[in-house]
C-alpha cells in the first residue's frame, strides 16, 4: 500500500550511510545561537544531528528561532555586563578563566584581557 517513493526504512537508511562511513548523532542541544553581524538567532527548542563524513562535521539545527537584533546595544549574557561599546567588552567567562589561571583578581585579569585584545593565551602570558 505505501510502497512507492515514500522514504527510506530508517534502520536500512543507517546501515547504508555507515557503510559510507558516515556517523550520524543526536546531540541535546539546550540552546543554539547563530550570531550575524546584525543580528542573533536562537533557538531554544532546536533538534540538532552531528553527521560525520571524511573527517567533516556538519551540523544540522531544526527549529524555530527568535530574531535578536544586536547593533541596538542590547547584548544578552556576558556582553550585557560590558560597556555600550565593543572597545573593550571582555567575555566574564574569560576574565574568571584568566583569574584562575594566573592567580590574579578579576579586575587584573579583565585590564590584561582588554590590553590584549580579548586574547586568552597573551593574557595568561602577560600576567605569568
Amino acid at each position: 500500500m505505501f510502497g512507492g517513493g515514500g522514504g527510506m526504512n530508517p534502520r536500512k537508511m543507517k546501515q547504508m550511510m555507515e557503510q559510507m562511513g558516515i556517523d550520524m548523532a543526536d546531540i541535546d542541544a539546550e540552546e543554539v545561537i547563530i550570531r550575524t553581524p546584525d543580528e542573533e538567532l536562537v533557538f531554544t527548542d532546536a533538534d540538532v544531528q552531528l553527521m560525520e563524513a571524511q573527517g567533516q562535521k556538519t551540523y544540522q539545527v531544526v527549529g524555530d528561532p527568535e530574531s535578536r537584533d544586536r547593533s541596538d546595544g542590547e547584548a544578552s549574557g556576558a556582553e550585557a555586563s560590558g560597556e555600550s561599546g565593543d572597545d573593550n567588552a571582555v567575555d566574564e567567562d574569560d576574565v574568571e578563566i584568566v583569574a584562575m589561571r594566573t592567580g590574579v583578581d578579576e579586575d587584573t585579569a579583565r585590564e590584561a584581557l582588554e590590553a590584549n585584545d580579548g586574547d586568552l593565551a597573551d593574557a595568561v602570558d602577560e600576567l605569568e
